[in-house]
């Protein structure tokens, strides 16, 4: 099991660096490439650039909890809920198999 994720290419989780304008001030967000690829796909969903997808999360966590205390590991943990929330989607659309049908009676 553990080559599953140990043969993940290096370029993956690669560290990179963004600057974006949020509420008028100029920031640096630091995330694995993994996670803007995410972003940049949550962006695209929304109909958005990636830009604005990440002032509107900004926004929306300042308007919900009034300080955005560690964004960067807010954006990752969005990262995983879409995901988590797109394969959820994905298997409820997808038909079921009759074998599989079969085994759960």
């Amino acid at each position: 099991m553990c080559q599953i994720y140990a043969s993940t290419s290096p370029e993956r989780y690669d560290s990179v660096t963004h600057s974006f304008r949020i509420q008028g001030c100029v920031t640096s967000i630091r995330l694995e490439q993994e996670f803007w690829g995410i972003l940049k796909e949550m962006a695209e969903a929304e109909n958005q650039t990636l830009p604005e997808l990440i002032n509107v999360l900004h926004s929306e966590v300042h308007q919900n909890y009034g300080e955005v205390r560690n964004f960067t590991s807010f954006l990752r943990t969005s990262c995983t809920i879409y995901l988590a929330r797109k394969d959820s989607s994905i298997e409820t659309i997808q038909p079921m198999d009759e074998s599989a049908t079969a085994l759960s009676h």
